[in-house]
């Protein structure tokens, strides 16, 4: 199911997450050749991605939204 990115956070190794509005949480990583998203390092190119639309497993999947993070989350 496609879900928009609402906003950003790390991870405990400081990789990106993505916040979809569904509730649930994906890594959006940068790590080529396998995921290739320069937008997620750098600010300009998070924010170009909110409102992107992600398929979301977790929602296919029927599970319960993830707990909320517990650092502030970021746009």
């Amino acid at each position: 199911m496609q879900q928009p990115i609402v906003a950003y956070l790390t991870d405990e190794e400081n990789h990106w997450v993505a916040r979809l509005a569904c509730g649930h949480n994906q890594h959006v990583r940068h790590d080529p050749p396998w995921m290739n998203r320069p937008w997620v390092t750098t600010p300009q190119g998070r924010d170009s991605m909110l409102g992107h639309h992600l398929e979301c497993k977790k929602c296919d999947e029927h599970a319960p939204p993830d707990g909320i993070p517990t650092q502030p989350l970021e746009r």
